[in-house]
């Protein structure tokens, strides 16, 4: 049988019982500093572990109670799967209570306790009252069907019952996946003597192994696993779920904080812009202003910020979720989905919280727009966080996805196969994916382009790959474009030849405006033969441009329907062609400019550059007097 991890969170207002509930659980005394001693109560997480029966390894987390040590209680309590919350039954709910009710709901903790503590200081009818007044406070949260249990710490009273209450509770509940990626927020960093640095967490995600390379985010230092413990015992790894402590290697105590993160893989996204749904709470609060400063709390990082509303100025007390973004003043690491409360740093007080929609958040314009695309992102599916990113960023592997979807790898991998079976997206070797809409998307601009090429230089036998590409390479990756280029020559939907690409039907021709002028300079050309003059000759008199002239003489030298005879000459295929005929008739396998004048009776003006435009062909290989015909050309 497979051992579940869980963590419950001890939650309620000062001095109601909750570090010597958690004594009683555990029999471990959490508060340890001085002054937590001297004074009575928790400043910092305590933590303990709570063994219920074999193959469920639970830890307990007692958060701090007073007002101003909040922001530990919102660490401890983030990553908690149950919360047992501790009302006194002498006080009932009091201002703590509510807030931590507050924050519990924002922070998504979905299961619920409530533990009422010192029934040994009231009678039957005083504790009928509280317990009635706690449904009534919980009857509008989640923790409406929460169950109860009495007792007094001091004596035992309800303690086994709370046990087995707990028990049955965790059993209902999905435990952690510890498949995927590690994650380990950190909320406590302290120093061992002769050990070094150890950092301390909730394991969030994944699992982590003695001795496993991890990485300490946001910085991005690399680190090591040397030793690991839970509760204070030595283990080879910790999973998702467990409290652990780890000790890193060579890391020096300032290099850490709380805040920080522990992963072991490069798919975590660092960011300092946030996209979010927050709920704000239900009392009467002042009004937050447009960009007023704000205390993030997300995971154990505690960050201020400002806040970016879209479609308002200023946020008031309402019932509906606020769609909007949080910049902040450093970099944190989050994924879509992780919870946060947020808190105005003066006065303080918590105005709300919620889920993060989009951990790496861009700039966007005021409006209902931007509305409507934070709300689909809000909604997305799996399949829809891929699109959204790919339709962002065009080209993606598949770290850069887990980092933008905040998926993890076996949630990923199926989407993605789902989505190049699909035709969704296609998947580009060694690259990543993209979208089949941007693919179609390019292959269109790239016709675009080669039409109006086509149009603009038609006697050319198509544009260069190289300028191609750039023609379009602001707006996509150049591994993207290259790739669809390929494919498109691959379909048969474009052709391309040695440098050049073109239109699949598309074949070289005289431009229609010029066309008649040109023909008649081609069949001028034709008719004087090896009397031709000087090129730039035929076009005396025409009133074709320099451009076209340039174009015409690259169509024809390309198209072989033209030769260049001498720089300034050119002779008509045709003409060539008689020459050749004749020569190779009336020679042996070798022959010599006496020979060939007697042949082509041309003068020595044009027979010799005719005989060096039949070695530059490889017609011919000359050696000395002599001309050899080659056997390719024979």
């Amino acid at each position: 049988m497979e051992e579940r991890y869980y963590t419950i969170g001890m939650a309620g207002h000062i001095d109601h019982g909750k570090t010597t509930l958690t004594k009683a659980l555990t029999n471990v005394e959490t508060d340890r500093l001085k002054e937590e001693k001297e004074r009575g109560i928790s400043i910092e997480l305590g933590y303990a572990p709570l063994n219920l029966e074999m193959g469920v390894a639970i830890s307990i987390v007692d958060v701090p109670g007073h007002e101003r040590f909040v922001r530990q209680m919102i660490a401890g309590v983030a990553g908690i799967d149950l919360v047992v919350l501790v009302v006194a039954a002498d006080e009932g709910i009091m201002p703590q209570t509510e807030e931590h009710l507050e924050i519990l709901q924002f922070l998504g903790v979905e299961h619920c306790i409530v533990a009422i503590s010192k029934i040994d200081r009231v009678d039957e009818i005083m504790l009928e009252l509280v317990m009635d007044d706690v449904k009534e406070r919980l009857s509008e949260t989640i923790f409406r069907d929460a169950p109860y249990v009495a007792l007094d710490s001091l004596s035992g009273t309800g303690i086994d019952e709370l046990k087995q209450t707990i028990l049955t509770k965790l059993k209902a509940i999905d435990f952690r996946d510890a498949y995927g990626s590690f994650r380990l927020p950190i909320d406590q960093v302290f120093s061992v003597q002769g050990q070094g640095t150890v950092v301390r967490g909730t394991v969030y995600e994944g699992v982590v192994q003695k001795s496993s390379q991890l990485r300490l985010l946001p910085e991005g230092i690399s680190v090591k696993a040397r030793q690991i413990q839970v509760h204070h015992e030595e283990r080879q790894q910790a999973r998702a779920g467990q409290r652990t402590a780890i000790n890193l290697g060579g890391m020096d105590q300032t290099a850490v904080k709380r805040g920080d993160v522990l992963v072991d893989s490069e798919h975590f996204l660092v960011t300092d812009t946030i996209d979010i749904a927050l709920q704000v709470i239900g009392r009467k609060f002042a009004p937050l202003k447009q960009r007023t400063a704000v205390r993030l709390h997300v995971g154990t990082s505690e960050v201020m910020g400002k806040i970016v509303f879209f479609d308002r100025n200023e946020l008031t007390q309402t019932p509906n979720e606020v769609l909007c973004q949080i910049r902040l003043e450093e970099k944190i690491v989050v994924r879509r989905g992780d919870r946060f409360v947020l808190r105005r740093p003066s006065p303080v007080e918590t105005i709300g919280g919620g889920w993060v929609i989009q951990p790496n958040g861009g700039k966007y314009r005021f409006g209902e727009e931007t509305i409507e695309m934070l709300r689909h992102h809000q909604q997305g599916t799996p399949k829809d966080l891929v699109v959204d990113a790919l339709s962002k960023y065009l080209l993606l592997d598949e770290k850069s996805l887990m980092q933008h979807t905040s998926l993890n790898e076996n949630t990923l991998a199926e989407i993605l196969e789902q989505g190049v079976e699909s035709d969704s997206w296609l998947e580009i070797p060694r690259q990543g994916y993209s979208l089949t809409k941007t693919f179609i998307k390019i292959k269109d601009e790239l016709f675009d382009r080669l039409q109006q090429y086509h149009e603009d230089f038609s006697m050319r036998m198509g544009m260069s790959k190289a300028e191609l590409l750039q023609s379009v390479s602001i707006s996509y990756p150049k591994p993207l474009l290259e790739f669809s280029l390929n494919l498109l020559v691959e379909q048969n939907e474009l052709k391309r030849f040695e440098q050049f690409v073109a239109l699949p039907l598309f074949n070289p021709h005289l431009p229609q405006k010029w066309r008649v002028r040109m023909e008649q300079v081609i069949s001028s050309l034709e008719q004087d033969a090896f009397q031709a003059k000087k090129w730039q000759d035929y076009f005396l008199g025409t009133p074709l441009p320099k451009m076209e002239i340039a174009e015409l003489t690259a169509h024809l030298i390309g198209s072989n329907q033209v030769y260049r005879l001498r720089e300034d000459t050119l002779i008509h295929h045709t003409a060539f062609d008689d020459a050749l005929n004749q020569l190779r008739h009336q020679t042996d396998t070798c022959f010599d400019l006496k020979q060939a004048k007697e042949v082509l009776d041309l003068s020595r003006k044009y027979m010799i550059p005719f005989l060096e435009l039949l070695d530059e062909l490889h017609y011919t290989k000359r050696s000395e007097d002599q001309r050899y015909w080659t056997e390719d050309k024979r």
